[in-house]
């Protein structure tokens, strides 16, 4: 791979960011970046990411982007990450089986930003996004939990827990291609992109573009070069599209 990047194209009401390598294209007539960052994150000051679980999340919906936040963290970046559930510590099983320890007490008051995967979509009898919704607590938790400076990243399904909390509304975003119709149902303006970058509300597509998302997000808010590092650590390439639909 001759490099990793972002590249600029137009696109029709928003900045679309090509991820992925330049060998065999033509290239763009100058590197594109992330919107510029509104704080500086250091030591004192670092990103604090909480990630959201429930019964029957979907592991890799979480894991991909604890593995890059964490992951930064882990090499003295400014990022801290926790995990959470809006019931408080315990222990959440996962769709495929895996429990976790879930050690952080919910306070998003305290978050930069809140990372909300899914799980359990095309199951409605079973744990997952349908059983939270259908309880209602985590939705009411997410809508109280917006604020001026708080970021929710949608990961795949998540996002339909999100626009169940009102916080989605007819915004830009995306979800896994199996629910992008139930998105459009509810007046969502559903883009083909595998991650969607509105401000406050950042949302990508299925399961594994999750890793992609949470990339962009360390760019975005700590800066290229960490992001690019975890990249190369994680042997992760990013791809697709991210589409910028506010600064």
């Amino acid at each position: 791979m001759e490099r990793r990047g972002l590249l600029r194209t137009a696109a029709a009401g928003a900045g679309v960011f090509a991820v992925g390598s330049a060998a065999g294209t033509a290239r763009a007539a100058e590197p594109a970046a992330a919107p510029a960052r509104a704080v500086k994150r250091d030591a004192s000051n670092p990103l604090r990411v909480h990630i959201v679980l429930f019964e029957g999340v979907e592991e890799l919906d979480y894991v991909g982007p604890l593995e890059v936040f964490g992951g930064a963290a882990k090499l003295g970046k400014p990022v801290k990450t926790t995990l959470v559930t809006s019931s408080g510590p315990g222990r959440v099983k996962g769709r495929f089986g895996m429990e976790v320890v879930v050690p952080g007490a919910w306070n998003p008051a305290e978050a930069d930003v809140l990372v909300v995967p899914g799980g359990g979509f095309g199951q409605r009898n079973s744990t997952g996004v349908w059983t939270e919704i259908d309880k209602g607590d985590l939705p009411r938790a997410l809508a109280a939990a917006a604020r001026p400076g708080l970021t929710f990243f949608g990961v795949c399904t998540g996002v339909i827990l999100l626009e169940a909390a009102g916080l989605v509304g007819k915004r830009p975003c995306t979800t896994h291609h199996a629910a992008q119709d139930h998105l459009k149902g509810k007046g969502a303006d559903v883009r083909p992109n595998r991650v969607v970058d509105d401000g406050d509300l950042v949302c990508t597509g299925g399961v594994s573009s999750g890793i992609d998302g949470a990339l962009w997000l360390l760019e975005r808010e700590v800066g290229a070069d960490v992001a690019a590092t975890m990249e190369r650590i994680m042997e992760f390439e990013r791809r697709g599209t991210v589409a910028v639909t506010r600064a």
